[in-house]
């Protein structure tokens, strides 16, 4: 995932005002799958920050639609999509790196070559690395909800990240949004319905149903036991 600023006011009385971070880097061993993907073939097939500004029909060999996810976890389900979509290029931005191994591994051994990843923050990478109205879906899914109310501040979806995101997308490009927290759900509908430049595809204040492409994983299915809801965000940039 990535980082946040502080809140405006709180930068008007700072004059260098602090990164409030959305994550926290975990270490912990790599499985030989993990560290293969990390070692082998993310020097092959992943992208650095340092490399600047993307090219991005030079990147993928070819011009096509572009999705990109931030947080992909261990990656599972990018590679799902990716693979059931491969008339479209994909971009996944992850800060730790058993889950960029992971997905490097996993993409390998499904042969997929329309993937490509960042092991970084999302908010660099999106300044530094995105072209401008260049992206066709922008996929947000189930990131930390940093559940205690102290902590509420950390959450990646808030004014300020939401209002970075719409240069990057085309316009009708998407961004969709997904959690299993009622009450992130609720902010970020909240935090979209008073950002301008989008409009919500299922109607004002209302949550879209969970579209064909985005892969059911193995958390939501037992969250779904457990009698826990999903909600999903699709907005359209206008």
């Amino acid at each position: 995932m990535t980082e946040t600023d502080i809140s405006s006011n709180d930068q008007a009385q700072t004059p260098h005002p602090r990164k409030i971070k959305s994550f926290v880097l975990r270490a912990g061993r790599m499985t030989t799958g993990q560290q293969k993907g990390w070692d082998v073939i993310f020097p092959k097939q992943g992208l650095k920050l340092e490399d600047g500004l993307l090219n991005l029909d030079g990147v993928f060999g070819r011009k096509a639609p572009l999705v990109l996810e931030i947080g992909f976890g261990m990656g599972l389900s990018l590679v799902e999509m990716a693979g059931n979509e491969q008339d479209k290029n994909f971009i996944g931005i992850e800060v730790h790196r058993p889950g960029v191994g992971s997905l490097m591994n996993e993409a390998d051994k499904a042969g997929l070559r329309n993937l490509r990843a960042y092991c970084d923050d999302a908010v660099e990478v999106l300044a530094k690395c995105i072209p401008n109205s260049s992206i066709d879906r922008l996929q947000v899914y189930f990131p930390d909800p940093w559940h205690k109310k102290r902590h509420n501040k950390r959450r990646l979806i808030q004014p300020g990240f939401v209002a970075s995101l719409l240069p990057k997308l085309k316009t009708g490009g998407v961004l969709h949004l997904a959690t299993d927290w009622e009450n992130y759900a609720e902010q970020m509908m909240e935090v979209m319905n008073a950002a301008e430049g989008w409009r919500n595809q299922a109607g004002e204040n209302n949550y879209s149903p969970r579209p064909d492409y985005r892969p059911i994983t193995k958390f939501e299915k037992r969250g779904e036991r457990l009698g826990h809801g999903v909600w999903d965000l699709l907005f359209e940039k206008i």
